[in-house]
This record gives C-alpha cells, sequence and structure tokens, in this order.
C-alpha cells in the first residue's frame, strides 16, 4: 500500500516555479534603481535611448568582405529574405541581419553554452557556470569545429562570423540593445567578437535540452525512498501499442535481418524501466547504496539551475509534427505540418528568414526558407525548392548516469585503479574576483557531483558495500552522453538545406548525429518520408533507465547503432506520417533499445485519429484543415474520467454546482471554457491525492509540506504525532505528478480497479474522512477543486474560464526574470489567457504539480504546401525582433494567441510583392 501520509497544518502553496538560478539569473542590474533617480533617470531611459539600437533596415551599408552586393528584403513582420550571389555573400548577410535583430540573445546564449555567464553577470552565475564548464560544451564544439567539420561548413561559419562582427564594428553596448545600456550601469561589460565555435556550441545547448530521460532515470531512484519495485513500475507503465500507434508501421532497417522485421531477433530488450529494473537503485538490479538518494536529489539540484536554452526538459513536452502524401490532400501533393513545444521565451528561441541565391549554382547553392537560431547559420527547420521537413525529439536515450567508486586520486574500473583525467577551468567574475575548478573525468565522463557541495559530502559518507575500496570518499555520479563527443550536426544543417530528393535527405540525416530528432519529410513529386537519425548507443548490460555502475565495464557503451539500421519510412500506405514523441517503432519488431521513456501517444493518436476522420470515404485535406488540426485542444484524460465523475453523488450543493459544468461538455479546452477550468482542477486534484503526498519529497513542490511516516519506520505510523513534516524541494514547473500523458496511463491502469491502493487518502484538517476506493477519492478532488476554484476565479462559476487559470507570461529569459521593476515592465509582456492543454495537440503545457500556468507552447507553427510553396503558412511565438519597442517584437503573439498563421512566401516574385523594407549590403 502507498505510504500514509497526512496534509500538514502548515502547508504552504506552490510557489511560481521559477528556477532558483533564473530567481539569481543574470542580474547584478537590480543595484541600478539605487543609482537611477529624477532627472538623470528621466534622461537616461529616453526615447532616444530606447530607439538607438533599432537596426537600419533601408537604404545601403557597406559591409567588408563581401564579393557583391546583397539584397535584405522585409515583410510588414519585419522577417528577412536575403538575395546573394555567393554561398560565403549569403551566410555572411544572415549573420549580420540576426545581429541586428538579435544580438544579445545570441551573446548570452554563446556566454551560456560557454560556462561564462559570469563574465556578464558577475557572482550569481558562478555556479551555473562551474556546472556548464564541468560539462565543456565550448571545449567539445571547439574540437568539432576542429576535426569533425567539412571544409565547406567551416567557411559558412566563418562567413557568419564576419556577418555577426561587421555588424559589431564601433558599436558600444547602448548601440547594440536596450539591455546592454543597462548593463553599463552594474558592470563595464563589453561584447567581443563572434566565433564559428561560438555557433556550433549552440547545437549542444539544443541537445541538452533535448536529452532525452534523465530526469525520469533520476526520478526512478528517488522514488525508492519511499515506493516499492511494483509501485514505481505502476507510475511507469508499458507502452501502449495496440491503442497508439508507433511512426514507423510499414517501414524498414537497412540492414537487420528479415526477423527482426518480424518481431524476432535479438539485441537489448526494449523493456520499459518500470518492467526492467523498477525499485532499484542501480541499473544492474541491486539495491542503491547508502547515500545515493542524497546524491541524485543534489544532481536534480544542479540540472535544475542550468539555463534552459531551448526548452524543459520533462515529461509532457514535446512536438508535433505530421505530413500527408498528395492522395489525401485537395492540391494534389503533400502537406507537411511542425510545431515543436518548447518553454516560452522572448524574443522566440526561433528565428524566421529566407536565404535565396540569386541564382542557384555552383558558387551559391541554397534556396532555403524556414525558421532557425539566432547565433547559428542556416535554416533548421522549413524547406527549399524542392523538399519540406520537420522535427520532433524522439525522446532517445542518450545519457546514462554512472555512480562511480573513488578512491585517492582515482576511481575503480574492473577491479583497478585508474587515475582522473583532469583540467582546470578559471571563471571570470564581472565586478569580482575570478575563480578556478578543477574538473574531474571518469572513462564513463565527468563527474556531475563535484559541482555540489552536498553532494561530495554526501559522498563521502556513503556507505558502501563489500564489493567497494573501503575508503572514505564514497561515490561520485558521472555522466555519459553523445553530444560529449565531437560530431557532425553543422554539417546535417548545411546539406539538408541542399537536400534535392529522399536520398539526400537521409543522407543528410546520417550526419545530424545530436540531439536525435525525429525528421518528416516530403517532396514536390508527391514523396512522403520519416527518419530516424542520431547517435545512439548499444549498452552491454542495462537499458539506461537507471543509474550503472561505472566500476563494472559490462555496463559500459558497446557501440552506436549503425546509421543504416536506424528506422525509417518511405511512402506508407496509409498516405500520411505521425510524430509526436510517441514510441518510434514497435519493441518487437527492432532489436535495439531506442529508450525506455518514450511519450505515451495521446497527441500522435489524436493527430492520426483526425486524419482519419478527414480522409475517410475519400475526403481531401487543406493547408487550413492542417491549420485547425495544430489547434485542437481536445482533452483525452477528460473523455476517459467525466464519465465517472458524473456519477459521483455529491452532497454539497456548491461543488454539485460545478460538478452540472461537466453535464454536456465537449471535452475541448477553450480559454474560455468554465468546464475545462473545473474538469483540469479536478484532475490536478486526484492527482495529488492519488499519487502526489506519496512521492518522496524530492519530487514534490517546493513549500508544500505533508506529515509523513519517517522513512526508516518499519510498519504503518498510526499515531500522527509519531509522523515527521517533509517539505516539497523541486520547482513547480518539474514537480511530480506533472499530469502528462504517462500519468493518463498510470490512471487508465486502474480506473476499473475501484479499490486500488493508489486510491487511498488520509484525513486531512480540512477533510476528516479516509478516502479507500477510487469513488471515495473522485468525490474529495470533486470537492477539493471546487473551493481551489473558488480562491483563485470567485464563489460564481458564471465567471469561472480556463484562460484565467492557464496563463501564458512572456519575459525576457535575463533581464525580464528578477531585473528592476521598471526593466520588467519594459522587457516582458502578457499575461495570455490560453486554451489548449497538457497532452493536447494544441500543447500549452502546464504542470498539474505546481499550478496552471504554461509552461510550455507551440514555439512556433507552419503548414507547407508543397503544391505551391507560396501558399505555405507560418506564424512565431513573438517576433522577429529582440527590441523590446521595436515594432516586430510580438507582432505575431496576437495571430498566435488566436490560432492563425502568416502568409509564407518564398518566390522572387511574391517575396517583392511582400516586401515592406529594402537594405542593400554593398562590398
Amino acid at each position: 500500500m502507498p505510504p500514509n501520509t497526512t496534509a500538514s497544518s502548515g502547508q504552504k502553496p506552490g510557489k511560481s516555479g521559477r528556477k532558483k538560478g533564473r530567481r539569481a539569473r543574470l542580474i547584478l542590474i537590480v543595484l541600478v534603481l539605487a543609482i537611477i533617480g529624477g532627472v538623470a533617470y528621466g534622461a537616461f531611459w529616453s526615447i532616444s535611448t530606447v530607439r538607438a539600437s533599432f537596426p537600419q533596415t533601408k537604404g545601403s551599408l557597406t559591409l567588408d568582405a563581401l564579393s557583391g552586393p546583397v539584397d535584405v528584403k522585409r515583410d510588414g513582420y519585419g522577417i528577412p529574405q536575403i538575395y546573394a550571389s555567393t554561398d560565403e555573400d549569403l551566410f555572411m548577410a544572415q549573420g549580420y541581419v540576426q545581429a541586428q535583430d538579435r544580438f544579445y540573445e545570441m551573446d548570452v546564449r554563446r556566454h551560456m553554452t560557454a560556462g561564462k555567464l559570469s563574465e556578464m553577470f558577475g557572482e550569481s552565475q558562478v555556479d551555473e557556470d562551474e556546472f556548464l564548464r564541468t560539462l565543456g560544451w565550448e571545449r567539445v564544439a571547439e574540437k568539432e569545429y576542429k576535426t569533425k567539420l567539412s571544409a565547406e561548413t567551416k567557411k559558412y561559419l566563418q562567413a557568419y562570423s564576419k556577418g555577426v562582427n561587421a555588424y559589431l564594428k564601433g558599436k558600444d553596448g547602448a548601440d547594440i540593445s536596450l539591455e546592454y545600456a543597462a548593463l553599463g550601469f552594474s558592470n563595464d561589460y563589453k561584447p567581443k567578437a563572434w566565433t564559428p565555435v561560438d555557433s556550433v556550441a549552440w547545437l549542444k545547448a539544443m541537445a541538452w535540452d533535448l536529452r532525452g530521460n534523465m530526469q525520469d532515470e533520476i526520478d526512478r531512484s528517488l522514488m525508492t525512498s519511499r515506493l516499492g519495485p511494483k509501485q514505481i513500475a505502476d507510475l511507469y507503465p508499458d507502452y501502449p501499442y495496440d491503442r497508439n500507434k508507433p511512426i514507423v508501421q510499414e517501414g524498414q532497417y537497412n540492414s537487420v535481418t528479415e526477423e527482426y522485421e518480424q518481431g524476432g531477433g535479438t539485441g537489448t530488450g526494449t523493456g520499459t524501466a518500470a518492467g526492467s529494473a523498477a525499485g532499484t537503485g542501480l541499473a544492474n538490479g541491486t539495491t542503491a547504496p547508502a547515500g545515493l538518494q542524497s546524491q541524485l536529489s543534489g544532481l536534480y539540484k544542479v540540472l535544475d539551475d542550468v539555463p534552459e536554452a531551448v526548452g524543459v526538459n520533462g515529461n509532457g513536452i514535446g512536438s508535433n509534427s505530421w505530413v500527408v502524401g498528395g492522395e489525401h490532400t485537395i492540391s494534389g501533393k503533400p502537406l507537411l505540418a511542425n510545431d515543436p513545444h518548447l518553454s516560452p521565451s522572448l524574443p522566440s528561441v526561433w528565428y524566421q528568414m529566407g536565404l535565396h541565391c540569386k541564382s542557384v549554382s555552383e558558387k551559391c547553392r541554397y534556396d532555403v526558407s524556414g525558421y532557425t537560431f539566432a547565433g547559428m547559420p542556416g535554416v533548421v527547420i522549413g524547406h527549399n525548392e524542392n523538399i519540406s521537413w520537420g522535427m520532433t525529439n524522439s525522446g532517445a536515450d542518450v545519457t546514462d548516469l554512472y555512480l562511480e567508486k573513488l578512491t585517492g586520486d582515482g576511481y575503480e574500473y574492473d577491479d583497478k585503479v585508474l587515475p582522473f583525467t583532469t583540467r582546470k577551468e578559471k571563471i571570470d567574475v564581472a565586478g569580482g574576483e575570478s575563480k578556478s575548478i578543477v574538473v574531474r573525468e571518469t572513462n564513463n565522463g565527468p563527474l556531475l557531483s563535484d559541482r555540489y557541495d552536498e553532494l561530495v559530502k554526501v559522498g563521502k559518507k556513503a556507505g558502501v558495500d563489500s564489493a567497494a575500496p573501503d575508503r572514505g570518499d564514497g561515490y561520485a555520479i558521472a555522466l555519459r552522453w553523445t553530444a560529449l563527443d565531437p560530431g557532425t550536426s553543422m554539417d546535417a544543417v548545411f546539406a539538408m538545406n541542399r537536400a534535392a530528393n529522399w536520398t539526400d535527405f537521409r543522407k543528410a540525416a546520417a550526419l545530424f548525429d545530436v540531439p536525435s530528432q525525429n525528421l518528416v519529410y516530403a517532396d514536390i513529386e508527391d514523396n512522403i518520408g520519416y527518419q530516424l537519425p542520431g547517435r545512439i548507443p548499444i549498452r552491454g548490460e542495462g537499458d539506461g533507465s537507471l543509474p550503472s555502475p561505472g566500476w563494472d565495464s559490462k555496463y559500459r557503451w558497446t557501440s552506436y547503432i549503425d546509421q543504416d539500421e536506424l528506422p525509417y519510412e518511405y511512402n506508407p500506405k496509409r498516405g500520411y506520417i505521425v510524430t509526436a514523441n510517441q514510441a518510434v517503432v514497435d519493441k518487437d519488431k527492432y532489436p535495439y533499445t531506442l529508450t525506455t521513456d518514450w511519450g505515451y501517444g495521446t497527441r500522435s493518436q489524436r493527430i492520426a485519429d483526425l486524419i482519419e476522420s478527414k480522409i475517410k470515404n475519400g475526403g481531401k485535406v487543406s493547408t487550413d484543415d492542417m491549420r485547425q488540426m495544430q489547434l485542437d485542444n481536445s482533452s483525452e484524460i477528460a473523455k476517459l474520467l467525466v464519465p465517472k465523475l458524473l456519477k459521483i453523488d455529491v452532497d454539497d450543493k456548491y461543488v454539485r454546482e460545478a460538478q452540472k459544468l461537466l453535464e454536456g461538455w465537449n471535452y475541448t479546452q477553450d480559454a474560455d471554457s468554465a468546464a475545462a477550468a473545473y474538469f483540469n482542477a479536478t484532475w490536478r486534484n486526484i492527482l495529488k491525492l492519488a499519487f502526489g503526498n506519496k512521492l518522496p519529497k524530492e519530487l514534490r513542490v517546493k513549500g508544500q509540506c505533508l506529515y509523513v511516516e519517517p522513512t526508516d519506520s518499519t510498519g504503518p505510523v498510526d499515531n500522527e504525532d509519531d509522523k515527521v513534516r517533509e517539505c516539497g524541494q523541486r520547482d513547480a514547473d518539474s514537480a511530480q505528478p506533472d499530469g502528462g500523458d504517462r500519468w493518463f496511463e498510470v490512471v487508465r491502469k486502474i480506473l476499473d480497479d475501484e479499490d486500488n491502493d493508489w486510491w487511498s487518502a488520509p484525513k486531512t484538517r480540512t477533510d476528516q474522512t479516509v478516502v479507500d476506493t477510487r469513488d471515495e477519492l473522485f468525490a474529495r478532488a470533486l470537492k477539493d477543486a471546487r473551493w481551489e476554484l473558488t480562491a483563485k476565479l470567485g464563489k460564481d462559476i458564471d465567471t469561472w474560464s480556463w484562460g484565467r487559470l492557464h496563463r501564458l507570461y512572456l519575459k525576457n529569459q535575463t533581464m525580464g526574470i528578477e531585473g528592476p521593476g521598471f526593466l520588467q515592465y519594459m522587457l516582458n509582456r502578457g499575461p495570455y489567457n490560453m486554451g489548449g492543454g497538457e497532452a493536447a495537440v494544441n500543447a500549452t503545457g502546464w504542470n498539474a504539480a505546481g499550478g496552471y500556468s504554461v509552461v510550455w507552447v507551440p514555439s512556433m507553427r507552419m503548414v507547407v504546401n508543397l503544391d505551391d510553396f507560396d501558399k505555405s503558412k507560418w506564424i512565431n511565438l513573438t517576433g522577429a525582433s529582440g527590441h523590446a519597442y521595436s515594432a516586430h517584437y510580438i507582432d505575431q503573439t496576437g495571430k498566435w494567441v488566436k490560432g492563425e498563421l502568416l502568409p509564407w512566401v518564398s518566390s522572387d516574385r511574391a517575396v517583392d510583392k511582400a516586401t515592406s523594407d529594402t537594405l542593400v549590403l554593398q562590398p
């Protein structure tokens, strides 16, 4: 039976969910309030200061090193289309234009990836820098640039850097952005020249945010302090292959024998973590050593403080991407849709642009348009004149945590003591003294545990079993991660931009080693396809679901899955392909373990059902149909639960009044829906009562306190006075249960077992009834939700709406978080009342443990029409500009909130017609 818990009388509401690192983030300028006053304040923050950094978008400018003139044509939303006569000129202009709009964002990103935030923002960032230096993204990027990337790619990166530096030439901070003007009050930081490595390192940050199942790996181990193996298995159910179809259903795996395609074969198993090693502390199935709980809890705190580059890494987050072949479309050619789900940021992580050679030839080979990242040349997602492609995170498990036995100045490996690989790192601190650290690595990777004082203390105190050396240094935690090896992903970007057909595209995908992404494809010849790329490890022992014993060579990675053996699909008979972070392939039809922690397929199956409903009886799909599918906000968990919630006999007339909202509700989560508000509040309380209050403190929300049985108790504690008070330790946007579709599946599995132990809940100060059955728990959740919404939205249910609970705040990711109030006012925007929800296709995600605020969003939306690219549509979360008072700072946000898309033109004629401003860059 799940551990008995009682709500603390000192229970506090969950905090806002801002990360500790964010609270401290990037702010010395709080001193500005003490410095600025009166006339000086008004004079400095004048209109001229705010506008000083706005880019020139008309007329002409001279750029050294250009070989010929380059035209930069911007439409009414400031989106640039660049026209050049050579590849180098094209990418040099791209660097210049992106720096015009987004250099401050680019500068912060490169300091993050290099572990040099302290150089910009002072002592508050030292801890984060120490961890990032330990990971060594910049060092890996340098090796990648020197040893892995093609000469052609280096040439493009160099040209891009020249463009960025041409923009910086002769400018001081206030000429570049409002944020630099503010920074000038607290330190004398000056932007440095851009380098090719700065661009390459950004891919490491993207890979970190999309790294796979590390959070689940940690969480499963942390659960062992309060839950047994069966209980943990309940919380990580098997993927429902019979109900939610995998991506590849008719595909192939080159070089894999026929028996694999028919469900036979050998190799590492693909069972879920729950089935393989749940409830144990190590991958070998043994009990975790003493101290591992605290070590992993400390590690999570370190990970949680690392700045997010492009998204939250956790359950529920993902992306949608699908393609429909011409047989099922109005035009007779494919339609391709994509909307990556990432953390909301201001400006948006994406930058829209077109890169066009005036005449495509050997010296100028690009005609591509789409979304990229400011700071990186090329286009990441989009289309060229022949093909289109989209991406979603595959979730492939490319990280493993290794517990290491330390002894003296080394670590144990196969009964030998090996010396650490070490390096010194110097961290420069704005306004303070520099700090030096030593990074230690084992043959499994860097020791993350060195970066958290508490981990070091616990490691020294950790008990050791008979197989461990009798030393006081204890255990450490090392990280093995594919992105810490140099790769070729930057080569892949340019190869994809040039690909003319499926064969070219697959060759380009083979270069895309990290992060592993689901790639969907369509071309003008009416072909559609899917390819899984990435460097995905093959493990000797273990499945990557739990930390492995680093001292045993059997748990090492033996090799990587060959690119020819990665799943793909081409022109399937069903005529469409859907990827939304579900399982890539049926576990019985593939010999290798890709991950044990797929998304559970709620969104992907809903998209497939929407397509099927449209094409049945010969129906055809339009561009607007694809857009409408992106906006589908149907709640799949509501369809499952509401019929049972309506059967609950409720005595309280106010609770009954709220319960009636669910009668006749069509399960759509529109912003103005009172029923959606009440259902989601009920769902949140079901999760809290059934699961959340039974999880260890390391997974619960900070400030939420419970009285629980001591972890060392031998049986149930009947005397409430003997229970101990435990408060949650995790930030609100990453706590559990988060309410994602894993939890849909958890509840589905036990829903008809009305007496399942998970449905039990103890009495509280406000409710003296003990809950023992499902319906009793549902009744309490209905009541708790009623009074929660009464407090948040008012007693009158006619005033309730989902959007009043489910709000999006767009915050500048540096000074908009904890800067002085006037700066936050200048830089931030919102709130916006949102529809959509968790695991809906319109995935405006929220964390059920922490509250209702939006924590991830469709960061952009696009629909590509392969019959006529000028009939394609797109939208960004914010706008092209990173300048707070530019007309293009958030000029797309209002339409994004409404689900509207903008025309996406790419032909010369259509671009000219849409152009508002033209800037000519002269050599």
